[in-house]
Order: C-alpha cells, then structure tokens, then sequence
C-alpha cells in the first residue's frame, strides 16, 4: 500500500569532476593519482506533484572498484559510460515509494540488467565487477535519499520509519538460518542511533608509499603546507588511531611495516591500529603468522590491533575461504566483499566477525546492511573511499548513525584536501581532523545536511541529463 510521502524519480543530472592527488595512493597491486568524482542531481516528485532534487556524489575509485589488468583508462571510461547510462534509467524508472524502496528495486530491477548487458560481449578477464556497477548506481541513490529529506523538509535520518516506509524490513531481509531474529515489524530506525554523535574518533590512512620518517623521503614530496610524514600528521591532527596499508605478499615488509608503525604509534601516544592486506592474501596462514609473532614478540603492538581489514579476495561466491582462524585471533572485517546484507550473511557463515560499511554501496544497500548485521551482532565500521567534497558529508554521517567499532575513516584531508575548499569553508570539521576527531556540528537542515546552497562552488557542464518521458503522473 502506498504512502503520501512516497516520491519517483522525474529528472536526472550527472556531472564529472577530475581530482589529482597530491601523493600517490597504493590499492593492491595499483596505484592512484587522480580521480573522478561523479556528482548527480536528481528530482523528486510525490503523488500531489510537489516537486524536489537533491545531490549525491561518490568518486570512481577505479583501482578499489575494479582490480584488473585492463588500463586505468578504459576502465574509467567504461565507469563513466555506464554512469551516462544510468542516468537514463534513473530518470525513466517509474516506482513511486520510499528511497530504500526505490533504491533496492532498482538494483535489483534495472542495475542488474544494465550491469549484465555491459559484460555481455566482454571477453574474460574485461567484465565490469557488480562492486563497480554499485559504485556508480551510489551517486544516485544518495540524491534520491537527499531529495525526499528536501521534499519532506527533514533530515533524512528522520525519515527511516514505519511512518514512511510501506515495507518493513522483512521485505529485505532474511534472517541467518537457526538464528532467532526476526524483521518482522522492525524498520531501519529501529537499528540506528538518534541522536546521534556530532564528533567521531578519525582514523588516518598510512598508505604503502606514505613516508613514516625523513629517511623515506624521496625529494618528490608536495611543498603545499600540508604534512607528509606520519609523525607530523599525528602531531597536527592529534591522530590516535591509524589504518595500515600492508602488501599482502610480502611477509618480512608487512611484518616490518607493521612494527615501525606501531612503535610510532606507542611513541606518539596513538591508541589504535588496523592492518588492511589489500584482499591480496589466498591463505589465512599468511595473516595468522604475522599476527601471531606480533603478539608473541611486541605485545603492546598487538594489543593496539583493533580489527584486521579484509585480507581475502574481493568475490566470497569465488573464493570461500574459511577464516575462523584469523577472527580468533582479531575481529575480522568484510570490505571489498560486502556488496550487500547477503554477501554479510554468507561471511558470517565462514568466519567474518565484523563488517565495513560504504556509502559507495549506496545508501540504500548501507542501511540494510547495517540493520541485518547489528541484528546478528556483526560489529560496524564505516571505511573511507577518499571521498571529498559532498561525498565526504553522507560518509561521516552513516558513521555517526549506525554507531562504529571506533569512529570513521576519513583520508580525503591526506591526498586530495584542496578538492573540499569550497565545502571546507561551511563545514571545516569535516575536512580536517583536529584532536584526532571530525566534526559533524554544522550538517544541519534537510536531506543530508549539504546547505548546498552555501557552498560556492562552480560546477563543469553537465555531462548528461535526463527527464521523465511523461510529463504528467
């Protein structure tokens, strides 16, 4: 049955913003030095015919979204390509309902065809990851759940309840076989914190080429005023938690990179640590040897270990390896892997403890997520995707509403901070970290809290935009 306050989508927009980074940035087996950040407005309309639009953005993270052999080029056009595409659709897609609603049939609607149709004459090893098809659809979304707070004139958090959605959550999702949960009767607000938390704890990104002291430095460093060794960055931003960015592959650098890191942080005072593998580990053995000589041998540095961040390959259908192991030793958190609430299930069943949220996922696919795993007591963070400028604002504020192991990931500050100028100037606690926390006090208003208005920023010509085919409802 439907609601008053259902909304469709009538006009979509798509623009592209280039970013180049000011130090390079390791994923895998690849690098990153530039980005493009897909920015979408789209419009809203309800049944009476009142009218909305509102904003989203995520960057193409090429490298994180789809590890491949294939150039970075064609990859990065064929993810704008298909952004194009989705414009169309998005404009065109006739459901009324709530954002969630929407979003999730959507995908499961539309996404999902377009996503098979650009892999359909791809020759092996050429296909676009369904990880990648997401990311592209999360701009998207993000505007559709902008808008209706716009169209509704609340914050969208508000907007999470049985009052606005006709589907509860048992429409979505299945609880884990023999588990007694139930979702009958229970919607995402009744999985998420009100109120919610106006400062998060940050943590700081220590990439593989990141220089930790002056005897790693190359004499290519950027002069922006900005820091570049690890040390000054804990003493500017009073930093007390770090994500360390390991190979994979390597067994003595990542043992050493861990320990030089971690007898800083003991230095400095840093009170957390997380290792990230890169999904480049094929057997648990290789996690479990490291963990277990750090804990044998420098026991204040294991005792900083937080989390370990999904050491595995990307694809848990691929690749199903049983991890109980490691999440014996530390809590074990999906990231690449957790594409939605079943892919969480199926890593809960071989071992993951934990689970990285991403509003690159969509927001949609986020909140359902959040909800199944803090049902099955799955402990949450919200990872980073380098997200500047708007994207950044959504980012920290799923953090700060479906309550995190720790605080958020936030390192847009560290490799692209002159992106956000514009939006640094409204909202200066969200694009840099000082006393080792973001400030989330000046989102305020409705949908996401942008006050897009405020923020003077000159945008490219779009590069697409769609309306409706009929003009009527």
């Amino acid at each position: 049955m439907s609601k008053s306050t259902d909304i469709r989508v009538i006009f979509a927009e798509l623009y592209f913003l280039p970013v180049t980074t000011r130090v390079p940035l390791k994923f895998g087996s690849e690098t990153l030095t530039e980005v493009t950040c897909a920015r979408v407005k789209i419009r809203v309309c309800n049944a009476a015919g009142l009218v909305a639009e509102g904003w989203g953005e995520t960057p193409l993270s090429v490298q994180w979204a789809w590890p491949s052999p294939v150039s970075y080029t064609d990859r990065n056009e064929r993810l704008k390509n298909f952004c194009k595409k989705l414009t169309v659709a998005w404009a065109n897609y006739p459901l009324f309902g709530h954002p969630i609603e929407v979003g999730i049939d959507f995908q499961r609607d539309t996404l999902l065809g377009l996503w098979r149709e650009e892999n359909q004459s791809m020759e092996l090893g050429r296909a676009m990851p369904w990880l990648a098809a997401l990311v592209c659809c999360s701009a998207f979304d993000l505007a559709m759940h902008d808008a209706y707070g716009e169209l509704h004139q609340r914050d969208i958090y508000e907007l999470y309840g049985a009052q606005y959605l006709t589907r509860d959550l048992s429409e979505f999702l299945i609880p884990a076989s023999g588990s007694t949960v139930t979702f009958h009767g229970k919607y995402p607000s009744d999985f998420l914190i009100r109120p919610a938390p106006t400062t998060l704890t940050a943590w700081h990104l220590v990439g593989g080429l990141d220089p930790l002291d002056a005897s790693e430095l190359t004499g290519e460093e950027p002069e922006d005023g900005h820091p570049v060794l690890l040390e000054d960055w804990i003493d500017r931003d009073g930093l007390t938690c770090l994500k360390i960015k390991l190979r994979g592959t390597d067994a003595g650098w990542d043992l050493q990179r861990l320990l030089k890191v971690g007898n800083m942080a003991a230095r400095k005072q840093v009170r957390w640590l997380t290792a990230d593998f890169n999904c480049t580990v094929t057997d648990p053995e290789y996690v479990n040897q490291l963990l277990d000589r750090v804990r044998d041998d420098y026991a204040t540095i294991y005792g900083k270990i937080l989390y370990v961040e999904q050491p595995f390959p990307y694809e848990l259908s691929e690749h199903p390896i049983d991890v109980h192991s490691v999440s014996s030793r530390k809590p074990l958190f999906l990231d690449e892997s957790a594409h939605d609430w079943r892919e969480i299930a199926r890593g809960r069943s071989l071992g993951w403890t934990g689970v990285a949220l991403k509003t690159c996922k969509t927001q949609s696919g986020a909140i359902l997520s959040a909800c199944w795993s803090k049902a099955h007591g799955i402990t949450l963070m919200v990872q980073d995707l380098t997200n500047p400028m708007l994207a950044q604002i959504p980012h920290v504020r799923l953090a700060a509403h479906v309550g995190t192991i720790m605080g958020v990931e936030t390192n847009g500050m560290q490799f692209y901070p002159e992106a956000s100028r514009p939006e640094s100037h409204i909202h200066p606690g969200l694009y840099q970290r000082r006393g080792g926390l973001v400030d989330l006090s000046t989102v305020r208003g409705s949908g996401f809290g942008y006050r897009l208005r405020e923020i003077q920023r000159d945008l490219p010509p779009s590069t697409v935009s769609a309306n409706h085919l009929r003009s009527s409802l």
